[in-house]
């Protein structure tokens, strides 16, 4: 069987590292970027649901979100309704940088799928949609404190 995963990784940690590199001047390190592009895209979003389109747990989207917080990229607002709800909205700051990390996704996908035809690049996203929903269900599964059997 073909090392499929292998490949999809180093692709993930290689385009991570470029992107950890080139944001460290604006203070967006260790994958923070993700989650101001998701909150900039989303604005009133919850940590919970951040963390979950993401595909990392509470602890982990909740020390990206203080650290963005600290360096005055997002803000938490109560919900108007609900007092414990509290909403992520990007500051200023953050729709400032906004512009930059899409032009750095653009960049990168160009890059990355360069020199594959458009039915390619459309059968590419078609098969990796799919590998997602398959490793969704193992995710949700193992999130919810179960064990794989392999």
């Amino acid at each position: 069987m073909k090392e499929v995963l292998r490949e999809i990784g180093m692709i993930a940690r290689a385009l991570d590292s470029i992107s950890n590199i080139e944001f460290k001047e604006y203070d967006l390190t260790k994958g923070q970027y993700l989650y101001l592009v998701r909150i900039c895209e989303n604005p009133g979003i919850i940590q919970e649901k951040l963390a979950e389109m993401i595909k990392v747990d509470r602890t982990t989207a909740s020390r990206a979100i203080k650290k963005l917080e600290m360096n005055g990229f997002v803000e938490k607002r109560e919900d108007p309704q609900n007092k414990k709800i509290k909403k992520l909205y990007a500051t200023e700051k953050g729709n400032n940088v906004y512009p930059l990390l899409i032009r750095e996704h653009d960049h990168s996908n160009a890059v990355a799928l360069q020199g594959l035809s458009e039915v390619e690049v459309e059968t590419l996203f078609n098969l990796l949609q799919r590998v997602r929903k398959n490793v969704e269900k193992d995710w949700e599964y193992v999130k919810k404190g179960n064990k794989r059997n392999y």
